[in-house]
């Protein structure tokens, strides 16, 4: 039975885009639901039939239904091991984990003042001094491991991983808000944005007519 990925409108919702783009860039089979966001109740009762907390992304495999971004993550790692959607060594694999829970747990600043809307003009906007610290301690991350596994691949820790996954929507925030990085954050963005998968997202989102007057702010 293949998995079924219950999602948001891919033009906004970060979260949904990172499990998609994990099982995506790895291989996983899924079918795809997308829930337009913010339509009104019969959308909202149709996430609720899916998962009692009401948001997306949720995976279905079976009788088994699991939502939370990282939790899928982590599921799909389980669940399809060959898929190597974290690294094989136990400290990168820590390492991983750790970027990707700090990705999951922080950076409010940058996701209130930036959100993700691949729709809108490639233009930036005034930030204020904590969205500030949050870029450059993303960029930190990944300048960081790019310096610790860069001989192994293009990616986080040489090849594609989770942690990629997790970040990927923060390459559409940098790229949106035409955000200043480094020449290393430069290439890393530039690995993810040549992806197939990150591609074939951003296709979907740019093909999508949904608009949430909520999230055209700025």
């Amino acid at each position: 039975m293949a998995l079924t990925l219950v999602i948001g409108n891919k033009n906004y919702s970060s979260w949904s885009m990172r499990p998609w783009m994990a099982l995506k860039g790895t291989g996983i089979a899924f079918d795809e639901v997308v829930i337009p966001l913010y339509t009104g109740e019969a959308d909202k009762q149709r996430i609720l039939d899916v998962t009692r907390s009401g948001k997306v992304p949720a995976l279905i495999d079976g009788d088994i239904t699991v939502w939370d971004s990282l939790a899928i993550i982590e599921y799909a790692a389980e669940r399809f091991p060959d898929a190597k959607l974290w690294p094989q060594d136990v400290a990168m694999r820590a390492h991983a984990r750790a970027i990707s829970a700090e990705m999951h747990s922080s950076f409010m600043p940058l996701r209130n003042e930036c959100g993700m809307n691949i729709h809108r003009p490639i233009r930036a906007k005034p930030l204020s001094d904590d969205a500030q610290a949050n870029i450059a301690r993303i960029q930190q991350i990944w300048t960081e491991c790019r310096a610790l596994y860069g001989g192994q691949g293009p990616y986080l820790f040489g090849a594609f991983s989770g942690a990629d996954a997790m970040y990927a929507p923060v390459i559409h925030r940098f790229r949106t808000y035409a955000i200043d990085v480094t020449p290393p954050a430069r290439a890393y963005m530039d690995t993810m944005l040549a992806n197939p998968a990150f591609q074939e997202w951003t296709s979907g989102a740019l093909a999508e007519t949904w608009v949430i007057e909520r999230f055209e702010t700025d």
